[in-house]
């Protein structure tokens, strides 16, 4: 999953980023409104952590810019403008959620969570195959009940397949939701996780077949 962080504070921008690497998220940052709504035009995100106090174009217009532009990117409006009528305003031009600084930083991710949920169609907090078992509320992984250990990109891998089961995911589609613009990516990069996560849930059974040409798709191994 691929979130962009948009806040001209530079010491909180760093913290969300880190927090949500750490949950196994591609995270980019942006500090200016400007940025903001090129980056959502022009590049796929799984949800947008929206400021309102921005330089050069303020968060109202970012997300005003977003909806007319027909994006349904899942927005969380996370500011320090606590009246009334900033929350009614964002929430009518389309923020999904709404949250005051200072936060609590679990429940902030919980919303997050929750967002990211809400975002994907038939998305669910557990994806389950077989006997694989994806918590994607505790960011936790099961193979016959026993906990699988996985890094942080594999656990992304495995979340991209688990919730497109039955679907082909392309290399491009996993780029786009793996890496940062600050990351190194490169679709050679994707087939060793994509070999690292087969070896390791292949004992419940289930593999996962390249089709040629056209990227991954999780599947039971035949008898």
């Amino acid at each position: 999953m691929r979130i962009l962080i948009i806040e001209d504070d530079e010491v909180l921008a760093d913290g969300l980023q880190a927090s949500m690497t750490q949950a196994g998220y591609a995270v980019d940052w942006v500090n200016n409104g400007k940025d903001a709504a090129r980056l959502l035009q022009q590049e796929v995100f799984d949800l947008a952590v929206l400021d309102l106090g921005l330089p050069k174009l303020d968060g109202f217009s970012v997300l005003k810019q977003l909806r007319a532009g027909h994006k349904s990117v899942p927005v969380l409006v996370l500011t320090a403008r606590d009246t009334l009528e900033d929350r009614v305003k964002g929430l009518d031009l389309g923020a999904d959620d709404y949250m005051t600084k200072p936060f609590n930083l679990p429940e902030l991710e919980a919303r997050v969570r929750a967002l990211l949920r809400r975002g994907q169609s038939g998305y669910s907090p557990a994806l389950i195959f077989g006997d694989l078992a994806f918590d994607t509320i505790g960011r936790r992984v099961t193979l016959h009940g026993e906990p699988l250990a996985l890094s942080s990109r594999e656990l992304g891998v495995l979340e991209i397949l688990l919730s497109r089961a039955g679907r082909v995911v392309s290399k491009d589609q996993m780029l786009e939701h793996l890496y940062s613009f600050s990351e190194e990516a490169s679709s050679n990069a994707i087939e060793v996780y994509i070999h690292r996560v087969r070896k390791k849930i292949e004992p419940a059974g289930i593999t996962i077949r390249a089709i040629r040409g056209l990227g991954y798709l999780m599947d039971k191994i035949s008898p």
